[in-house]
């Protein structure tokens, strides 16, 4: 008895076989395009879509933002210079009100300094008057006592103040 022979290689590529294996596929591939089509890509439509919808939501709301930063930022720099301005007309004021006070105090150490001026020159004009009669008076006697000690017989005391007088004045 002999036994059948086997074919050597591998089955899928035995040519008797092929037309079996080419319906197979056909079968395969169009059940595979259906599931795909039909429920794997509206699937993935629809998660590419609302991915799109969130990141455009996502992008208008930075948009939202970067617009409320920008008006933040301008009031901002806008209180910032109210600020500076307002701080500008307080040492403005300031300023104006220390200058008026420095100016009083000034006016009145004026007045202070001239009322002791005058007083000081009525006293130097009382001293000066006071000196003045003193030395007419020692010029007076120390000329009479010349006069008695050089020529007694002329000793005239009144003449010699006269004389004194009229030399003091010039």
């Amino acid at each position: 008895m002999a036994e059948p022979t086997e074919a050597a290689g591998m089955p899928q590529l035995d040519f008797s076989t092929f037309p079996n294996q080419i319906f197979w596929l056909v079968v395969t591939l169009a059940a595979i395009y259906f599931i795909v089509s039909r429920v794997a890509m509206p699937r993935i439509g629809g998660v590419i879509e609302d991915r799109a919808s969130v990141l455009q939501n996502d992008l208008d709301q930075a948009a939202a933002l970067s617009q409320k930063a920008k008006e933040a930022e301008a009031a901002y720099h806008q209180a910032l210079a109210d600020a500076r301005a307002e701080a500008q007309r307080i040492a403005g004021e300031t300023r104006a009100a220390i200058q008026k006070e420095l100016d009083a105090a000034i006016a009145k150490a004026d007045a202070e300094i001239a009322a002791r001026a005058a007083e000081s020159e009525k006293r130097i004009a009382e001293i000066r008057e006071s000196a003045t009669r003193s030395v007419e008076e020692v010029a007076g006697e120390t000329g009479a006592a010349i006069v008695a000690a050089l020529m007694p017989d002329l000793a005239d005391d009144a003449a010699v103040k006269s004389a004194v007088a009229n030399a003091m004045k010039g």
